[in-house]
């Protein structure tokens, strides 16, 4: 057998799979795509079948020209990137570039970077997929069309570095409107009675909560009906009624999919779904482990599918058994049906090897790499693993017309929870509370009955982790595109994320209203949705690309046409009668990245600005800037204030221009860095993202995401 060339995208890809393959082989990198629509032009021929034109990326020439030399040596050559469309997409234009009647090429799907995984994709090659790359192709194309034919318009329009995009507009709308539902949310007041009663035999407390009068849900509204109750039952007899007792049992969650992997590494480690991504590529990649070299230590990462392969279910049967015992142990494997329209090419977000627990390769990992490692790794166990079993105990309580329940759950088995439980947006801590022994019939001693007051409350924001499980129930986009579409609109300035959750800005509202006005369809949940779904239908081959593209671009052609010419301008500046004090000028309302603010038009001779908002008559009302005094210059003596620039706040010298010295904002708490004497400061990335430094920085380069407690 003659020398064969393996092209993979990624060179740590490539270090991993070189290991595995003989001397009969040598592995090379394209390092992603070598092709892409150009960046200065649509590069979409609109006039003749939405031809594209392909254009080599720029440093990419050097690498088609050893890879080209490379297979004119090669007897065979398989390409492997990613086992999914874009992987494909890369895969046919390496074949285009380096043997154009694909006499030698090969298709291999790695779905695990193991000596097993490469090895059997080798044994059993496939032919590229060309309804998977025309999928690739459609999606490319859509995305093309709309973000470089509407983000001219926003430039035109609003102001320019702005964009559109299909997928992501819709995502800010979801953004906005879940806003607009807690602005325009009214608290509703609504009272609850809790009584707390005794056992007279043992002299054993618990509490019950008020759920029914005359057999129908109760609904107190107002502290004077909430005090007629408490008062109708002063002096009565609480008799319990009946005791309801019943084993619950909670299943493991299935293994990860990616949207679930997303979602579980923000809300249990903090992570963005870009930073979750890029984690999970490395680690499905091959990491050094020492003397055993590279390792994919987790199998593709980009799936739908909760699938698991029969081998990897004994493994983790085998490891549960031995660690923890038969009964952690069901009687047969966890079997986890797929969602319907699932595509199930690829297994779940597995550990390749059980025998590399986390422990065993925390020193070869880094500290986030470990931590994801870990999550994916305890999920995958637990899924095998027993359910949780609770004993779970409902009292009715009946006292004259009303009854009274108390609840109580206890832990008798934790089956998989000894291992992983998935994270919750809100968390809900499980009650534990156990409830005394009582029987029906017994009579009870009221020992107090208290009225509280509540209101109801809007719904939350949304947190990356939410709004990807948004996106994926809505067949908004797909997994694979969630980590660029939340990158995006944040760095975009449509949205900011306050902690955790994400809050529309006003340039964001703006642009929203604008694009959904203008393109009702297109910027349309459930429009998004269908073009989802043709676009899987174009993969399965039950669709053709071109007709997709025809059907879609008719009415977007239509509704740009009409957007031009009658989308609003809010670029025109509009006179204000506030008068400018340092020049005398007419200020003018502007369009910044925060929002709209007053400036004056004789920039930039004059550069005075107002914050403003406006009445319920929608006058002008500026805001007065209320300067605090925060300490005295070190360069010349002046008061120190506070001011918020491009990246947050930071203090300045109030005798500005003519000194202009400036310091960051002290959180007052100090540096973690052992035996530093400086202070933890508050400062913004480009992105504009918080994180937290030490003030003696460069000497001192500690930094965190998370700002630590006060001694």
């Amino acid at each position: 057998m003659g020398k064969s060339l393996v092209i993979v995208e990624s060179p740590a890809k490539a270090r991993t799979i070189n290991k595995f393959l003989g001397k009969g082989f040598r592995v090379l990198a394209s390092v992603g795509h070598i092709k892409d629509l150009p960046k200065s032009r649509l590069g979409v021929d609109i006039n003749n079948d939405f031809k594209p034109h392909y254009v080599t990326i720029k440093g990419e020439a050097k690498t088609i020209a050893e890879l080209r030399k490379a297979g004119k040596e090669a007897d065979r050559i398989y390409l492997g990137p990613d086992p999914d469309r874009e992987g494909e997409a890369i895969a046919w234009h390496i074949a285009e570039e380096i043997d154009k009647d694909k006499k030698k090429v090969l298709r291999v799907l790695f779905n695990e970077i193991t000596e097993k995984g490469v090895k059997e994709a080798i044994e059993h090659p496939t032919t590229l997929d060309r309804n998977k790359v025309d999928a690739q192709l459609a999606r490319r194309i859509l995305d093309r069309l709309v973000g470089y034919q509407v983000s001219p318009l926003l430039w035109e329009k609003v102001r320019r570095g702005l964009s559109a995009g299909r997928v992501q507009s819709v995502a800010v709308r979801l953004i906005c409107e879940r806003e607009r539902e807690i602005l325009n949310f009214v608290p509703q007041e609504y009272w609850t009675i809790t009584a707390e009663l005794e056992i007279p035999e043992d002299g054993a407390t618990f509490k019950a909560r008020l759920v029914k009068k005359n057999n129908k849900k109760i609904e107190i509204k107002t502290e004077k009906v909430a005090r007629a109750i408490v008062d109708e039952l002063k002096g009565s007899s609480f008799t319990v009624v009946d005791v309801e007792r019943k084993e619950r049992r909670r299943n493991p969650s299935p293994p990860f999919t990616t949207s679930k992997l997303q979602q579980d590494a923000s809300r249990k480690l903090g992570f963005t779904a870009k930073k979750t991504m890029m984690l999970a590529q490395q680690l499905y990649e091959g990491v050094d482990l020492g003397e055993e070299g590279p390792v994919g230590l987790i199998t593709y990462m980009r799936t739908d599918s909760t699938r698991i392969a029969q081998e990897a279910v004994e493994g983790a049967r085998s490891f549960i058994k031995n660690n923890y015992g038969e009964q952690f142990l069901p009687p047969k494997p966890n079997v986890y049906r797929n969602k319907k329209g699932v595509q199930d090419a690829h297994e779940a977000i597995r550990p390749t090897y059980i025998k590399y627990t986390p422990d065993t390769v925390k020193p070869y990992l880094t500290r986030d790499q470990w931590r994801l490692y870990e999550l994916i790794w305890k999920r995958f166990i637990a899924c095998q693993m027993s359910p949780a079993v609770f004993d779970q105990t409902r009292v009715n309580i009946e006292a004259k017309k009303y009854l009274f329940v108390a609840t109580g759950s206890v832990l008798r088995f934790p089956g998989f929870t000894v291992l992983y439980t998935e994270g919750r947006d809100e968390e809900e801590a499980e009650k534990e509370e156990r409830l005394p022994d009582v029987s029906k019939g017994t009579l009870l001693k009221l020992l107090s009955l208290t009225p509280q007051q509540h209101f109801t409350q809007p719904p939350p924001r949304f947190t990356e982790a939410s709004l990807v499980k948004e996106l994926e129930e809505k067949g908004i986009g797909r997994p694979s595109t969630y980590a660029a579409i939340l990158s995006t609109i944040q760095e975009r300035g449509y949205v900011v994320k306050e902690k955790t959750q994400l809050k529309p800005t006003e340039l964001g509202f703006l642009v929203t209203d604008l694009l959904v006005k203008s393109f009702p369809e297109i910027f349309d949940v459930g429009f998004t949705a269908h073009m989802e779904e043709e676009l899987d239908r174009i993969e399965e081959g039950k669709l053709d690309w071109l007709g997709a593209m025809r059907e879609f671009y008719g009415p977007f052609k239509e509704s740009l046409e009409r957007a031009k010419v009658q989308m609003k301008n809010v670029k025109e500046e509009i006179v204000t009668d506030i008068t400018c004090e340092l020049c005398g000028k007419k200020m003018v309302i502007r369009w910044g990245r925060n929002g709209k603010f007053l400036a004056c038009p004789g920039f930039p001779e004059c550069k005075n600005t107002k914050d403003f908002t406006t009445d319920e008559k929608g006058q002008i009302v500026v805001k007065e800037r209320q300067e605090e005094v925060y300490g005295t210059c070190p360069a010349c003596g002046s008061p120190m204030v506070m001011k918020r620039g491009r990246y947050g706040k930071f203090l300045a010298c109030s005798n500005y221009p003519e000194c202009k010295t400036t310091q960051p904002v002290s959180t007052g708490i100090k540096c973690q860095n052992e035996g530093c004497d400086g202070e933890l400061v508050e400062r913004r990335t480009r992105q504009g993202k918080i994180f937290y430094s030490c003030s003696n920085f460069p000497k001192c380069k500690y930094a965190t995401w998370k700002l630590p407690k006060k001694d």
